[in-house]
């Protein structure tokens, strides 16, 4: 299991918000490519950078940090972004300045087509954001509650042909509160495709939980506030993870 340190940017800063809230921002480092640095030398196998700008305007708005954090790192790592991605011109570009997945949230619900064009011109590259309350879908920031079933939408994307999930319990989300493993297990049963989760990881008791479920298909989980105020260290839930898998 790949525990996944999240870089969140905001204003070219990396911070990390409470439950997805702009005005609840906290600035963890000025240096986002000095913090991807960080983490490489602590063991990260893959960093998860979200446009936080971005993703409540519509288009990316942190290129220039996100670039500087692509040179730092080179192809020592894969890195995967979200945040504003919203047509095919932005995920060429993305790939080609050498981010290995791009995240599709918002855009593949209000546009299914859009997210089906996106994996048929680019295989293997496309991962879906699922955001999610008790059950429900969320897009927008998280700023709106859709009707939308998370099991039945993940099931449309697989046959899609998206590389993987992201599922994020939004109400779980900064304030480290632990992983909702019940959900995460049960949108796992329902694909073949890998779930990734995200939101509330604040332990290596959280760590040892999502590994006792990996075989149902959890591969990673996203590390966020946990690993920059110092609930949780990084490197100690990596290795405690590579320990459950051997």
């Amino acid at each position: 299991m790949l525990i996944i340190p999240a870089i969140d940017l905001k204003d070219g800063q990396c911070v990390r918000l409470k439950q997805g809230l702009m005005e609840q921002a906290t600035v963890f480092s000025e240096h986002p490519a000095a913090m991807a640095r960080h983490w490489l030398d602590l063991g990260a196998r893959r960093l998860h950078l979200v446009d936080l700008n971005g993703a409540f305007a519509g288009k990316p708005k942190n290129e220039s940090a996100i670039k500087a954090i692509l040179q730092e790192v080179g192809d020592e790592i894969p890195v995967q972004l979200g945040g504003g991605i919203r047509d095919l011109d932005t995920i060429e570009r993305c790939l080609d300045d050498g981010i290995s997945y791009v995240i599709i949230g918002t855009a593949a619900i209000k546009n299914p087509g859009f997210l089906h064009d996106a994996c048929g011109a680019f295989p293997g590259h496309i991962i879906v954001g699922l955001d999610a309350k008790d059950g429900k879908v969320a897009t927008d920031g998280w700023s709106k509650l859709t009707g939308h079933d998370v099991v039945d939408l993940a099931r449309k994307y697989e046959d899609y042909g998206v590389e993987s999930i992201i599922y994020t319990d939004i109400g779980r989300d900064g304030m480290l509160s632990g992983v909702n493993i019940e959900a995460t297990v049960r949108l796992a049963q329902a694909l073949s495709i890998p779930v990734i989760a995200s939101g509330g990881l604040s332990s290596v008791e959280d760590v040892k939980k999502l590994c006792a479920v990996e075989h149902e298909g959890i591969v990673a989980s996203i590390a966020g506030r946990a690993i920059y105020d110092g609930t949780l260290d990084f490197k100690a839930a990596q290795e405690s993870a590579d320990q459950a898998g051997r």
